[in-house]
């Protein structure tokens, strides 16, 4: 004896109502997809959370680092359970022409192929977090072999979907591979590379929408608007728009600021440059009237002897910085004395500023160089700073007014 359709069971319901027969199915349908529903609901809200609750507490420090991969794990099981029941049970529930039951059944096959494609793939990023916690984890790195798996995964998934629409065999579909295989890689070389590029891409987060990413060898300075299969568009800082082959960001490097933004500030890191000529060592007298005039001085405790005062210059740079509000002090913050050049002696400033922002960020920095160029002078030191043109034509025509004046009497006539 076969199963009973739902409409045998409603039947009754319905039973001397007008358009009977219509109500029966529109009934029938409605607790179809709303039985489908349901069980994706319960099993996702409700079975699933209390065992994984019900895990992580026997082991809470290991599991815990895995609730992300265990959502999207449970997430997408609910999920095919729920195709798995549809496909099982649209026959006996649904009523619908012959073809749309037919569409039906290839649409939820379809979506449970993806659907498992995708749980396959959170299987396997659940393995790679266990494998991660590991100690030996670090010197044995299987991110590789886990795009590999996850390639396949979707290859073979992307096969049986092909079959599936063309109602044919998968090792049909196999066997036709290796006749097209050498016009595909000619014809869709960049798009072949752009898909390889695009998962590795994805897999490792190399670069996501709203990255500030530079690539010098295409020009590229700015924000990604785009990230595509076979380009990646970027928007410069000056409103131009670079497009770059996607698989250039595998094969050449990059520098993307992203770490930048997401770290505790941004660097600073900015050079004065010193006379030699002005570095002197400093008299008891001379200590004493900068600590008065600067109270950071004063609280530096004890200083080495002999002082100059290029030292107590960098101290109190570095004094300013510490006390500075929009400096973090998290991150190293110094100044520092570089190599002397022809050109002087180069005092680096080396710091953070707490906000990242571009410019706030230049406003900062060049706030901290006009104090350190302003207070130079309190501390008897000159920048370096190359004669210009026009101060030697300045000088050309004071040493000519000075020869005219000796030539000419007070009264102006020629001696």
């Amino acid at each position: 004896m076969g199963i009973a359709h739902i409409t045998d069971l409603l039947a009754p319901w319905f039973d001397g109502l007008p358009k009977e027969t219509l109500l029966s199915a529109i009934s029938a349908n409605s607790i179809g997809f709303m039985a489908v529903v349901i069980v994706y609901l319960f099993t996702r809200r409700l079975v699933f959370p209390t065992i994984q609750n019900t895990l992580t507490k026997f082991s809470p420090s290991r599991l815990g680092m895995l609730s992300e991969h265990l959502n999207k794990f449970t997430g997408r099981l609910a999920a095919m359970l729920s195709c798995v029941a549809f496909l099982a049970f649209y026959p006996r529930v649904l009523v619908a022409p012959e073809w749309v039951l037919i569409s039906l059944r290839s649409v939820g096959q379809i979506v449970l192929i993806v659907v498992s494609g995708f749980l396959v793939s959170s299987l396997v990023n659940l393995a790679h977090g266990i494998y991660s916690q590991l100690r030996f984890a670090k010197d044995v790195p299987i991110q590789g072999i886990v795009q590999v798996t996850k390639l396949m995964t979707f290859i073979i998934c992307s096969i049986l979907i092909i079959s599936l629409l063309l109602d044919k065999s998968p090792t049909y579909i196999l066997s036709g591979f290796g006749a097209i295989a050498a016009v595909t890689l000619l014809v869709f070389k960049d798009t072949i590379l752009g898909l390889v590029a695009s998962i590795q891409i994805a897999a490792n987060r190399l670069v996501t929408i709203g990255d500030w990413i530079q690539v010098d060898a295409f020009g590229a300075d700015g924000e990604v608007i785009d990230l595509g299969l076979n380009t990646v568009r970027v928007r410069n800082w000056d409103n131009t728009v670079t497009t770059i082959p996607t698989y250039m960001l595998i094969t050449d490097s990059f520098k993307n600021w992203r770490a930048m933004q997401e770290s505790a500030g941004r660097r600073i890191k900015r050079a004065l440059l010193i006379d030699m000529h002005s570095i002197i060592t400093l008299t008891e007298t001379q200590v004493a009237q900068l600590q008065s005039s600067f109270p950071e001085i004063a609280n530096m405790g004890e200083l080495p002897e002999p002082l100059t005062n290029i030292g107590l210059y960098r101290r109190y740079g570095e004094a300013y910085l510490r006390k500075h509000k929009d400096i973090s002090q998290d991150c190293v913050l110094m100044v520092r004395e570089l190599a002397p050049q022809h050109h002087g002696l180069p005092i680096e400033f080396y710091c953070f500023s707490v906000n990242k922002q571009w410019v706030f960020y230049e406003h900062l920095q060049a706030d901290i160089m006009d104090h350190m160029l302003a207070v130079m002078s309190e501390f008897e030191l000159r920048p370096y700073q190359s004669v210009s043109g026009q101060l030697q034509i300045n000088t050309l025509q004071d040493e000519a007014q000075s020869r005219k004046g000796n030539e000419h009497g007070p009264d102006g006539r020629l001696k």
